[in-house]
């Protein structure tokens, strides 16, 4: 069985794979060491894989590597079951490699577009060849509101609701449909300007945000809630079999 570790800008994803097949998954907003000795007595757990966007951890390591029979720490040295044409490969975040290996696993016959709503919102475009070509990044759901309060005076901070107007009548609400609302054309016109390059792309959403926007684009996109962990998955598994 497979162990991957997933640590974002906010969270700490554990999933447990027996091959291709996803075991069990959870989100904490905080992770004690402790709790990996009960996933190792619950798992039969022999490989695994560490991501994470922030400085590694060396007591996380030292855990895992002593008590995996194989374990990477996922670095610019761990082998790729595709192909990056960025320009500076070693500034490419881990979990929009991982993002893009996961599509690709999924989707191994054609382009993808994976776009991952979470802090922030990235979009990745990968060709069918396997071919990372590139992608762009923009603030998320949450930081753009945190960033509309942190650096106005007066505007409050507000977090999202099930119903977005199009037009905001009070200074919630405007925010609301601003963000929102912007966030929306945002993703739709990439997704429309890309499919002029790419006609038969295949949209992948992920990412904390995704079930909130999957029915309000208005493009056709298919939410996958796991996909980084899935992409670990993949390259783990691609680096055992390699």
């Amino acid at each position: 069985m497979n162990l991957i570790v997933e640590q974002g800008n906010t969270a700490i994803k554990i999933a447990v794979y027996q091959r291709d097949k996803l075991i069990t998954a959870a989100v904490h907003k905080t992770f004690d060491v402790s709790e990996f000795d009960l996933l190792f007595e619950r798992y039969p757990l022999e490989n695994g894989i560490f991501s994470t966007v922030r400085d590694p951890d060396k007591m996380w390591i030292d855990i895992l590597s002593g008590k995996l029979k194989r374990f990477l720490l996922f670095d610019d040295t761990v082998k790729l079951p595709l192909k990056i044409a960025y320009r500076t490969p070693e500034t490419l975040g881990k979990d929009r490699i991982a993002a893009v290996a996961g599509a690709h696993y999924l989707h191994p016959d054609g382009d993808v577009l994976v776009i991952d709503a979470g802090t922030a919102i990235t979009y990745e475009i990968l060709e069918a060849s396997g071919l990372y070509v590139g992608g762009n990044i923009s603030p998320g759901l949450t930081t753009r509101f945190r960033a509309l309060h942190q650096f106005t005076d007066k505007l409050p901070l507000v977090e999202e609701t099930v119903h977005v107007p199009l037009t905001g009548t009070s200074t919630e609400t405007a925010i609301i449909a601003g963000v929102v609302n912007g966030i929306i054309y945002e993703m739709d016109g990439y997704i429309n300007a890309i499919r002029e390059r790419y006609p038969e792309i295949f949209v992948f959403l992920t990412g904390g945000h995704s079930f909130y926007f999957e029915k309000r684009l208005k493009n056709t996109i298919f939410a996958a809630i796991n996909l980084v962990l899935t992409g670990l998955n993949r390259i783990l598994e691609y680096n055992v079999e390699n």
